[in-house]
């Protein structure tokens, strides 16, 4: 009989990161930024989607979908909050590859009342501790860190026109037809060009099911077009949530949602909801001078409604021809 006698596997090396950014706000408004995290697809460019799982005062389970390095991945994470220290502290449940296991932590410093220093750290594993995979998730560290203090940064600064910049709208239609039809109509987005007059061209990847990658041409009123690109994320068969990772020159965010809910009287009553952000540097530039974040606001809203009105008409014709 033979005895193993071999070392066991060393553990994979940890690894550590910081990024780090003065802000010009104060440090409770940048610390808000950050605990509040069902705005991140709007405020951080890698954020497409994310989803409490748990929640109480100073804790929470979240489920995370980002960008990184071009790809789309999506994990787990256990938030702790700690408001007294201007603190959060983060560690992935459930890690995609090359990524073994990851945490950190975000630290606010009041450098003044108005003035802070945000800190990211990071530590982390690679799968198999391999070099490859260590440089690949560095890349993204320094990518995502960057976009997202960025981010913060950028909305801390703007705190006081927010309200006038970021505005939320639905539309909802109802349907004489069956859930399952509609759901068809929306998720097959790929067929859009053939079912929609306002989008001309559109290309659509979905290497996992439920998660979609779309480029968009849009015409618009004046015959002119448009693109987008967006990240997907089908729920079921009676809601899609999305983000446009590039958005038309207006805008600084673009995140929206398709809603399937079964109507009292029969049928499904279908609501698009969109939430933007306004680029106001950008305002003069595209509608003319002496225009405002007002007219813009009213611009885009009635630029998205028609569309997103056009394609649930469209949805309801479908749905209501199968239903006979």
């Amino acid at each position: 009989m033979s005895v193993d006698v071999s070392a066991p596997a060393a553990a994979p090396q940890e690894h550590r990161t910081l990024h780090s950014a003065a802000i010009e706000a104060p440090a409770e408004v940048v610390y808000d930024i950050i605990a509040d995290v069902t705005r991140w697809p709007q405020f951080f460019a890698p954020n497409v989607h994310v989803e409490h799982l748990e929640r109480d005062e100073t804790s929470e389970r979240i489920q995370i979908w980002a960008t990184a390095n071009g790809e789309v991945k999506h994990w787990i994470s256990r938030r702790e909050l700690d408001r007294a220290n201007l603190s959060v502290v983060f560690r992935q449940e459930v890690s995609q590859p090359p990524v073994a296991s990851m945490g950190g932590k975000w630290v606010v410093t009041p450098i003044s009342p108005a003035c802070c220093l945000l800190e990211l750290y990071h530590d982390f594993t690679a799968v198999d501790g391999s070099a490859e995979g260590e440089g690949w998730i560095r890349a993204a560290l320094d990518r995502n860190s960057a976009a997202e203090l960025d981010g913060i940064k950028r909305i801390a600064e703007l705190a006081d026109q927010l309200d006038e910049l970021m505005f939320t709208f639905d539309d909802t239609v109802h349907i004489d037809g069956a859930s399952k039809d509609v759901f068809d109509f929306l998720n097959r987005a790929d067929l859009w060009p053939q079912r929609l007059p306002h989008v001309a061209r559109l290309e659509l990847t979905e290497e996992s099911p439920g998660l979609q990658v779309m480029a968009m041409d849009t015409r618009t009123a004046d015959g002119s077009t448009h693109t987008t690109e967006s990240v997907r994320v089908v729920f079921g068969e009676d809601r899609i949530v999305y983000k446009q990772t590039t958005v038309p020159a207006l805008m600084t965010a673009h995140t929206g949602r398709w809603t399937i809910v079964p109507a009292e009287r029969g049928g499904v009553d279908v609501t698009s909801r969109h939430t933007v952000i306004i680029k106001a540097a950008a305002v003069e530039k595209v509608l003319g001078e002496g225009k405002t974040v007002a007219d813009a606001r009213a611009y885009i809203h009635r630029a998205l409604s028609t569309n997103s009105t056009n394609t649930l008409k469209h949805a309801r014709a479908y749905a209501e021809a199968r239903r006979g």
